[in-house]
Formats: C-alpha cells, structure tokens, sequence
C-alpha cells in the first residue's frame, strides 16, 4: 500500500502550493524539501497579477497582507541614461491585483503552515531525494535521506518541483530542450536611498540593469550581461563590477552605489538558463514549475507560472487520485495538465528570449535598433505592442481557473 496518494520533490512555489491544494482537498501528500528552512536569498519574488489571482483562487488572499511586502508605485525605463517612458503603476492597470515584490521564505512559510493545518499533509524538511523507486517501468515512490536515516516512500504518483536542477527530471530520464538567452546576471542587494520607491529599467551599450525597492526595504540590483563577460571584471575585484554597473545609470543611483560598494548584500552570478523538458511526465511521474520549463528572469515569470502551475496540476491529480488513483488514469490527468499549460508556457519562454538578443547586443545594428525601440515607445502603436507582451507578463496568456 502506498504510504501518500502523492509525493511532492521540492517546497518551492510550485511545490508547496500543489501540497497544499492536495491536503486542503484531503489527497493524502508528503511534500519533500532537501533545506531545513527557507531562510536563503531567492530570486524570483515579484509577485504579478496571475500569480496574485493564483493565491487568492487557493483561499489565501487574507493572508497575503501578513508577507513582508513592497508595492513599486513607478516604473521608468532608460535608455542610455535618458528617461524614455515612466509609468505610474496603478492598481487599475492590473485588475486591481498590482505587482508586489513580496519575500518568498515568508510566502513558503506560509503556504506549508497552512498544508500543515491538514490531517493529509506530510512535511519532511532536510529530506534529499537520492532516487526514484520503480516496478515494473513506473516511478512509485522515491528514496530519501534525512537525519533520521533513509526512507523508502511509496505514492500513486511522484511530482518533481524540484527547480532547475531538478533531481526527479535527472533520476526520471526526462530531456530538456535549452532555450537560453545570451546572458548572466549579477544578482545583488544595497540599501535603498529614500527617493526610491518604484522600479527602473537602465538599457544600452550591452547592458540592461533592474532595480526596485524590496520588500526588505533595500534595493534589488539586476545586472544583465552577455554570458561569460563577467569573469575577467570579477577577477578585478568587487569595485570593479560595481564601478561598470555604476557607469550605466543615471546619476543619482551611480553615486550610491559607489557610496556602498562596502555594504552589497549576497552578491552573486546567476547562470541564466531557459528550458522546457519535451514531455513533462513518465508512467508515475510529473515535473511542474522550473524543473519542467526553468524560466529566464526577463518578466519576473518563474514564481507566478510555477503558481498557475499547481492550479492546473491539481485540477486533474484531484479527481483521479480521489478515485482510487487508477495508473491509466493519473498518467492521462498528468498528459493533460502538460496539455493546457505548454501553450502559456512556450508563448511567456519566445516572449523572453527577443529582449536580451536586442539589448545586449554589441553588433553594429544594437545601437541604432535599441534607438528606434525607444523612438516607437513614444508612439500610440509602439505603446500597445509593448502594452500587449506587458499584459502577457502580468496576467498569463488566458486565465487559469481552480475548479476542484
């Protein structure tokens, strides 16, 4: 007998949010997280509207006040240091849902305290997978380490939302088609000066730079660059790195960030990657979230989509596995949940994989191109062209409805 109905790798968002929409529903889930806390630096926090409408769908809207939480109320884009466009972010412009960028330990915390609140949820933190347990060619269960020793744990089906070095994807043979744009990024944090309060976009000569205010009430500094540039500028020293940055803003953010080059909080190199695997499951097995299809950083996607993700991915996994949890059926439920997502999921994957080609371009034509984007920027069609991959951003390609 199977010791879950389902076994969840991975308490990200994609993770915990499905564990928690098993168990809310009575599904009997253990949910599997090799950390013993959350209490690292993550990357993707920005919380849009689909991903805001995801939590309030799973009940969780009055909760969400109580997360550490900042609302960026502008958003100016440079080109070349010089202003091009600022927006006023208002509520109205996101269904009344705006952008947050909200600490996600906190919301992890959150989403597994209130699966634990369910006499079917199982939490195992500082469990690592080391293998998945086969019979006869389908995944049953997985074998895990913790403290305690190691653990064999049998399930109707095994979800990997493992992240981007999923091991599930490893172990369960699946293979990934790479979709990466052309660059790494600097991923740091320093104080925020007190003008501050929205987010910028500083583009030109090869570099793209986002900064926003952060829920922990300093500045998250984005630095874009093409891959494999960054080593000899890391080999001079942090100064360096943040005297280059430094040369690509506008005055006021310059000064500041030489003025605390000493005080930059986890500064580090984000290998960017963008995937999908080509089939999303195996007889037992379904990846959701980044270890599925790992998202560039280009729109803030990966938290939001991983959220959309477990809203899909319950919608079919409840039904059948309340049913008895028959391995025709699950394995059809698990075809079909890659079914209805890969269509936002390849159109939000080609939306982000244009911008960096243009703005970190060093050929002839970047300049002259990134010029003429700007100039189309200030025209009524150039704004709705840009206000159409905004809206695919912000709230998903079509809505995606909890229904069970």
């Amino acid at each position: 007998m199977a010791d879950a109905d389902a076994i969840v790798v991975g308490a990200g968002p994609a993770g915990a949010s499905l564990a928690f929409l098993l168990a809310d529903r009575g599904i009997r889930v253990t949910l599997l997280e090799r950390q013993s806390d959350f209490a690292r630096e993550f990357r993707g926090e920005i919380l849009l509207p689909s991903g805001i409408d995801a939590l309030q769908q799973m009940g969780l809207a009055n909760l969400l006040p109580s997360i550490p939480q900042s609302r960026p109320t502008t958003l100016s884009v440079y080109l070349n240091q010089n202003l091009v466009i600022e927006l006023a972010l208002e509520p109205a412009l996101f269904a009344g849902r705006p952008p947050v960028a909200m600490s996600q330990p906190a919301l992890l915390e959150m989403l597994v305290a209130e699966a634990s609140k369910r006499p079917a949820f199982c939490f195992l933190r500082g469990a690592l997978v080391r293998e998945l347990l086969r019979e006869e060619g389908r995944v049953v269960g997985v074998r895990a380490q913790t403290a305690e020793g190691e653990h064999l744990l049998h399930a109707a089906v095994v979800v990997g939302a493992d992240g981007r070095a999923s091991l599930v994807r490893r172990r369960g043979g699946f293979e990934a088609k790479e979709q990466a744009p052309p660059m790494d990024i600097v991923w740091c944090k320093v104080p925020r000066f007190h003008e501050f309060r929205g987010a910028r976009a500083y583009l030109g000569r090869g570099h793209l730079l986002i900064a926003y205010h952060t829920w922990d009430d300093r500045l998250q500094i984005a630095w874009a660059i093409l891959k494999g540039t960054f080593g000899e500028i890391r080999r001079r020293g942090v100064g360096e790195w943040v005297e280059e940055m430094a040369n690509h803003v506008t005055p006021d953010l310059s000064s500041h960030l030489r003025t605390h080059k000493g005080t930059i909080v986890h500064p580090f190199l984000l290998d960017v990657v963008s995937d999908r695997v080509t089939c999303w499951s195996t007889p037992g097995a379904l990846l959701i979230g980044d270890a599925a299809h790992t998202m560039s950083p280009v729109g803030g996607q990966g938290l939001n989509v991983a959220l959309r993700d477990a809203l899909v991915a319950a919608n079919h996994l409840v039904p059948v596995l309340r049913a008895g949890g028959d391995p025709a059926s699950i394995d059809l439920a698990m075809r079909r949940i890659e079914a209805e997502r890969l269509p936002e999921i390849s159109s939000v994957q080609r939306a982000q994989a244009l911008p960096p080609r243009i703005v970190l371009s060093r050929a002839w034509w970047g300049e002259p191109v990134r010029g003429l984007i700007a100039a189309l920027l200030l025209t009524p069609q150039g704004r709705r062209v840009a206000a159409a991959q905004a809206r695919l951003f912000a709230f998903g390609k079509s809505p995606v409805q909890l229904f069970v």
